[in-house]
């Protein structure tokens, strides 16, 4: 990673980066169809999700990747009526399966998540999550302390107005962090929307995950530990996250 500007605050993206769906959602589908009359193997379920929800960041994209607690509840409809296409009830799943997302007992914590952002904050590091979510997210925050320290400076895609990787919901998340861009790092764990839409708006960015395909001159972490390890894997040295 090339050394930039010092960095005066980090943004974690929500889901794939700090907070894990756990089981795994396409087991939750599974589940639900079996309660609803339809026996669909998970290979089934996993294909008819992600083509779901390709559809959907399409007609996010075309429309300017404007978004609200609307839009929010018309795409995950679509993509749970989609996916679980033969069901008994499908709008009865999706109701369900809309409210079993909104509890924080079906989300883990990164295990490496409290450690990092103790360490960050007592550097002096502004932190804040940068999520394409939706309300449901502060009813999950609000169940794990353990990322109390993210819980005064939330931006939430459907609230904004603009869903990553829109300009406009990275010019908010300057704002809401109090620093210029070049001074903030996003983390996550999405190509287009974490790396190439913060890169785009001026910040600096990190992709993490341990089965990333990427190019070269994209950079990687493998664990979040690492945004704070000074000898990583490597060689390439880590983001100036120094005091103000």
């Amino acid at each position: 990673m090339n050394r930039r500007a010092a960095l005066h605050a980090v943004s974690f993206d929500a889901v794939g980066t700090l907070l894990f769906p756990e089981p795994s959602p396409f087991a939750v589908y599974a589940a639900m169809a079996s309660d609803n009359g339809l026996s669909l193997p998970m290979p089934t379920i996993r294909e008819r999700f992600l083509a779901a929800f390709q559809r959907e960041e399409e007609i996010d994209r075309i429309s300017g990747w404007t978004t609200n607690e609307a839009r929010e509840l018309v795409r995950w409809r679509a993509i749970v009526h989609s996916t679980l296409a033969g069901v008994r009830d499908a709008e009865a799943c999706f109701q369900r399966l809309w409210a079993h997302y909104a509890s924080p007992a079906a989300w883990h914590v990164n295990p490496d998540a409290v450690h990092v952002l103790e360490t960050l904050s007592s550097r002096g590091v502004t932190l804040g999550m940068a999520s394409n979510f939706d309300q449901r997210l502060r009813l999950v925050m609000e169940g794990h302390p353990a990322l109390g320290l993210l819980s005064d400076r939330i931006l939430i895609s459907s609230e904004v107005g603009h869903r990553k990787p829109a300009r406009a919901f990275f010019d908010e998340l300057a704002r809401l962090l109090g620093s210029e861009p070049a001074q903030i790092l996003h983390v996550g764990d999405s190509p287009s929307n974490d790396y190439d839409g913060a890169l785009a708006s001026g910040f600096q960015a990190v992709l993490i995950g341990d089965d990333l395909q990427t190019s070269p001159s994209q950079d990687c972490i493998r664990s979040l530990g690492e945004l704070i390890d000074s000898d990583r894997e490597g060689g390439s040295p880590r983001p100036a996250l120094t005091r103000r």
